[in-house]
């Protein structure tokens, strides 16, 4: 196996190479799906390249609740086979694929009803925690329990004593998704895989009716390349149709896309040691533990505007701070919110439903020979997703192809894990951390925090916290270039570390020294630097400005009034 590296030499190297011999598979997007593509097709023994336009996980896949879980509320919805999916898929994850990235986390809900809800949400729960253990792969997670109101206040003081009756808690399971994305790339590049972001398709190669490849930009070092393949995979979510459209083809199904919003706030301002699962009109609305914050969402809302930077208007927030203050005893104001995001879920549509009606479902087509399209489905169930489409790409091979492999494959930083962890007030003694710092550090690179060590030892400045984000050490931002594929300081601000929702300044108090240390690396000088800083400011100012517009036309106008650091 390869290196798990992906620093500027790496991704020089990655794009020379695809240009250099024709792949069995090119895969078309890195968000989650098709990170998780790329690596089924390379530990089949494909080889295999993925471009992605933007930055790892830029699009939809760094803007979800950031929850693994089974969707609870599809099995009012009689989609057994969807839950019954998923809760596997979350269990395999817990225990194998990512126990370093992918962590248990308890929610509560309340009771509003005497009799009848206790019964009801109680056999919800109950089959939910059933077709986990069932699947062989739901034994990590404690069972769900029934807890009275006294009890559930003991809990959650921060509910107020008339919003409930009594209350369930249950468990389900959370990640950092952009982190995830990242290591599934980094994982899919140890097996072989090809890996190029900042590259974009800007057109097909053509045979006849037949996909042979694609002409993919490089957009950050200039220049064209033509990259043949046997296969392409589409995996763009919400730009599914714009890139069928480089062929001139439709597709066989359309993807609409629905917005959903969260708010992140300070972990004081809502006294509880459980996370909150509540009833809307239109959905549920999570409370979810996140370090030292919670975040709150979300909205489902149909979106057709900027598929890049959707936007978080006024009313969004007002809609989120009504309802979870529905149920607080001490409200949250605009003052208690650090971060807002906005993301966009890829939806296959029918004629005219709302959103939230919308399948969760995936679909793969095979539109012409040559081009494998997969779209829908949901963050959980990306290996499943990944799994079909290069099943579908494999259709087009002339030669036998092992059958998928990904259950078994650990992501980089999983193997040796958990005996690092056991280690690790040993290795703070060590190295000279906080075992409570460690902690952090194994929870985002498992195994791999000896890359991020071995960077503190040659230059112990590194080990320092960032003054104005002092969850984070510098070396994570060194690291996050090295090894990481970050290109821009919004790269590492907003996916790379999670920065830009953590603090009240959106991490522009950060932004010039997280520049600085990223100079060296990238090879950038005073002028560039200034440059990064000041288009971040740009960015957090235009979001905000966006953040206070009635509507989401105005929103929509306001964001797009910061150009992006790599002009599409």
């Amino acid at each position: 196996m390869r290196t798990a590296t992906l620093g500027p030499e790496q991704r020089t190297e990655a794009l020379a190479r695809m240009a250099e011999r024709e792949l069995d598979v090119l895969v078309v997007g890195a968000g989650v799906v098709g990170a998780g593509t790329a690596l089924d097709a390379a530990t089949r023994g494909l080889s295999t390249g993925i471009v992605e336009a933007r930055d790892w996980a830029s699009g939809t896949s760094s803007r979800s609740s950031k929850l693994i879980h089974g969707g609870l509320r599809y099995l009012e919805m009689l989609d057994f086979a969807l839950v019954r999916e998923a809760l596997k898929e979350r269990g395999l994850m817990l225990e194998r694929i990512a126990p370093h990235l992918v962590k248990p986390v308890p929610f509560l809900y309340p009771l509003q009803h005497k009799g009848w809800e206790r019964f009801y949400a109680g056999s919800g729960v109950a089959l939910y925690d059933a077709m986990s253990m069932s699947s062989g792969h739901g034994r990590g997670l404690p069972v769900h329990r029934h807890l009275s109101r006294r009890r559930a206040l003991r809990v959650a003081p921060c509910l107020k004593k008339n919003a409930l009756v009594g209350a369930l808690q249950y468990y389900d399971a959370q990640m950092d998704d952009a982190r995830y994305v990242a290591t599934l790339v980094r994982t899919a590049a140890r097996y072989g895989a090809h890996a190029a972001n900042r590259a974009r398709v800007v057109g097909f190669l053509r045979e006849g009716e037949r996909v042979v490849g694609a002409r993919v930009e490089d957009l950050e070092q200039g220049g064209e390349y033509e990259i043949r393949a046997k296969q392409v995979v589409n995996a763009t979510g919400v730009w599914t149709d714009d890139t069928q459209a480089l062929i001139a083809e439709r597709g066989q199904f359309h993807v609409r896309a629905s917005k959903g919003i969260h708010l992140v706030v300070p972990k004081d301002r809502i006294n509880s040691t459980t996370g909150l699962i509540l009833r809307t009109e239109k959905s549920v609305l999570f409370v979810i533990p996140w370090g030292r914050h919670w975040v709150v969402g979300t909205t489902d809302t149909d979106w057709d505007l900027d598929k890049a930077h959707p936007a978080a208007s006024s009313a969004d927030i007002d809609y989120l701070l009504e309802h979870v203050n529905s149920v607080l005893a001490t409200p949250l104001t605009r003052d208690d919110v650090e971060g807002v995001y906005a993301g966009l879920r890829p939806l296959l549509a029918g004629e005219s439903e709302a959103t939230s009606k919308l399948s969760r479902e995936h679909t793969v087509a095979h539109p012409v020979p040559g081009l494998v399209v997969i779209a829908g489905g949901k963050y959980t169930t990306y290996r499943v997703m990944a799994k079909d489409a290069v099943d579908e790409a494999v259709h087009g091979l002339d030669h036998r192809v092992a059958d998928c492999c990904t259950e078994d494959v650990r992501l980089v930083g999983a193997e040796g894990y958990r005996a690092m962890w056991n280690a690790r007030a040993r290795i703070a003694a060590r190295t000279g951390l906080h075992v409570v710092r460690l902690e952090h550090l194994l929870g985002r690179y498992g195994a791999l925090t000896e890359e991020v060590l071995e960077l503190i030892a040659r230059d112990p400045k590194l080990g320092e916290p960032l003054p104005d984000a002092d969850d984070y050490l510098k070396a994570e931002i060194v690291y996050a270039c090295t090894h990481e594929g970050a290109r821009h300081l919004d790269d590492v601000l907003t996916r790379r570390t999670r920065i830009s929702i953590e603090t009240f300044d959106r991490g522009t108090r950060s932004a010039r020294e997280c520049a600085e240390l990223m100079a060296p690396v990238l090879g950038w000088d005073a002028e560039q630097v200034e440059r990064e800083v000041e288009n971040y400011e740009k960015r957090v100012e235009a979001e905000r400005e966006s953040q206070r517009q009635p509507d989401d036309l105005t929103a929509d106008a306001a964001r797009l009034g910061a150009p992006d650091i790599v002009p599409l």
